[in-house]
């Protein structure tokens, strides 16, 4: 019981600093090849000391977020090239809002790389318990108040991942679970539309007869087509933020 109830720790001024530059970089308000302000500055700036901006910046050019040049101080890396298992997982985790564009596109692409590829497995491998638990969050998608956009956006996680755990590969199930908050991050960037939310959860009763009867060919066709309506109403947000 002492270890569950071990001290609450606040997160340091380093750690706000790191987090802060992730989502500036993040989210395209920073550069690629862009030079940050002296640590001088940038301390004076964010009312931080030097040591925790010069701290901050190591870790974060450890992530391949940036590069640190004397005389010419932190200068925003490619994260394409340069970026890291650590950027990677500040990716996942991400829930600040707009990603830059071609990062996004990236994330969009990988989803539907695995995700039509999981339906897919899924109409073969399923079992009972996992339509039983996939009718209910169906179930409970026609009943939700349009207006309630994290219920639905919860809901429609827990419907990929039940797909993903009724494909029966192993790694489809924790890719969803790495990817949860910045999914869960832009699903709810486009769920404030009740006219979108009405679609998908069309989307997912077709795909959920498709998997019920082992019709692989229509859980295939209909979650590609799900993916890319998801993509270009994202898009449409994005223009819109």
């Amino acid at each position: 019981m002492q270890e569950l109830l071990a001290p609450i720790q606040a997160p340091s001024l380093k750690d706000v600093f790191i987090e802060r530059f992730e989502s500036l970089i993040l989210s395209g308000q920073l550069k690629i090849g862009q030079t940050l302000p002296s640590e001088r500055e940038l301390a004076l700036n964010l009312g931080v000391s030097r040591p925790v901006v010069h701290k901050g910046l190591v870790d974060l050019e450890a992530k391949g977020l940036v590069t640190l040049t004397p005389r010419v101080g932190a200068v925003v890396n490619d994260y394409r090239r340069e970026g890291s298992l650590a950027l990677l997982n500040s990716l996942v985790t991400y829930q600040q809002g707009r990603l830059e564009p071609d990062l996004q596109t990236s994330l969009l692409n990988m989803r539907q790389l695995f995700e039509v590829e999981t339906a897919r497995l899924a109409a073969l491998h399923r079992e009972d318990e996992h339509l039983n638990a996939m009718q209910e969050v169906v179930a409970e998608e026609m009943q939700i108040p349009l207006q309630d956009v994290a219920g639905i956006t919860a809901l429609d996680f827990r419907f990929h991942h039940l797909l993903a755990l009724a494909s029966g590969n192993l790694i489809y199930p924790m890719l969803i679970n790495s990817f949860k908050q910045v999914y869960l991050n832009l699903a709810a960037q486009f769920f404030e539309d009740p006219a979108v939310v009405k679609t998908v959860h069309a989307f997912h009763r077709k795909i959920f007869r498709a998997v019920e009867n082992h019709d692989e060919p229509t859980a295939v066709s209909t979650m590609r087509h799900m993916l890319v309506h998801g993509a270009d109403q994202l898009q449409k947000v994005s223009r819109i933020l």
